[in-house]
């Protein structure tokens, strides 16, 4: 649990720097080259739609457990007490994703609040898959803002209870889980077989941590009966088992609608609205969907630390 709250303030206040990243890369970048090699070797168009299926099953099964025994292995090896609580917490920190999506949810409001249209554009497809030459200044700050909703589940909250439930090696499994679901979990006629797996496992992964970001948004949102009656009303409805948790407690918290019809690269999505009847978001609206953010991770901090001091859990 110390080694959890260490990782999450090291990841809050520094980041991943960008002279680390450039010299040794980051954890999810390595993982993510072990999935692009199966997907390239394995994923071939010729093969059954069985076959395909069966070899993405191997190619999770062979990450996820590659990933989870290497840093069992790790934690192991690292000398007991106060050293390895250290250790574990250094080695956990850029498995925590609090400060990047923070930062990439700033340059999509920036321009956005300055009128700067393509700017904010630009900025947004960094972060989401829809085109976002399609996107109004209503589209760009949806997009974001479910973005900063969903993304507080998979890229802060999931990691730190796979942490504190299983130490280093539960993190880690868990961004391989997430990291492929994100690469090939896609109902594609590349992927629907062969992300299959992947998309499955992310599901269950997911399945507490979404519900318990929802909570959080709704404990802290300051219109708390609003956004519990609009997330248990509206999540079950969202496309994602996990994901409309917190986004519709994001838009009950906010007073704004989200999800929606969204357009792909080469689809259009008739996805149902979260808060439907409310009005669609404002680049005012994104600054104030940073400051929930802000206040939820403050009780992620806090909760965690609370959690140290009443258990004595090491």
């Amino acid at each position: 649990m110390v080694a959890m709250l260490l990782a999450f303030f090291l990841d809050a206040v520094v980041g991943w720097p960008r002279w680390l990243y450039l010299r040794i890369g980051h954890p999810v970048t390595w993982v993510g080259r072990m999935i692009n090699a199966g997907d390239r070797s394995l994923n071939r168009e010729a093969d059954s739609r069985l076959l395909r299926r069966i070899c993405g099953i191997a190619v999770a099964g062979f990450v996820i457990i590659l990933t989870a025994g290497m840093t069992f292995g790790i934690s192991w090896l690292l000398p007991d007490g106060w050293p390895k609580i250290l250790l574990t917490g250094l080695l956990a920190w850029p498995l925590v994703a609090a400060r990047s999506l923070h930062d990439h949810v700033c340059a999509v409001s920036r321009p956005l609040a300055t009128g700067d249209l393509p700017t904010a554009r630009k900025a947004v497809s960094m972060i989401v898959g829809r085109n976002p030459k399609l996107l109004n200044d209503a589209g760009v700050a949806r997009a974001a803002m479910e973005s900063l909703a969903e993304n507080s589940s998979d890229g802060i909250v999931a990691p730190l209870f796979w942490g504190m439930l299983l130490g280093l090696p539960g993190i880690a499994a868990y961004k391989a889980i997430n990291t492929m679901d994100s690469m090939i979990g896609h109902r594609t006629p590349r992927h629907e077989a062969f992300g299959w797996a992947a998309a499955r496992i992310d599901d269950v992964a997911n399945l507490i941590p979404a519900r318990l970001t929802g909570l959080l948004f709704v404990l802290v949102s300051g219109r708390p009966a609003a956004a519990l009656r609009v997330m248990l009303r509206d999540a079950p409805s969202h496309r994602s088992p996990n994901a409309g948790w917190p986004e519709a407690a994001f838009a009950g918290a906010l007073g704004i609608r989200l999800s929606g019809p969204r357009t792909y690269a080469d689809h259009v999505a008739e996805e149902p609205w979260l808060n439907g009847a409310a009005p669609d978001p404002c680049p005012d609206d994104l600054v104030r969907g940073l400051v929930l953010y802000r206040r939820a991770m403050a009780a992620v901090a806090v909760l965690l630390a609370v959690i140290v001091l009443t258990t004595g859990w090491p």
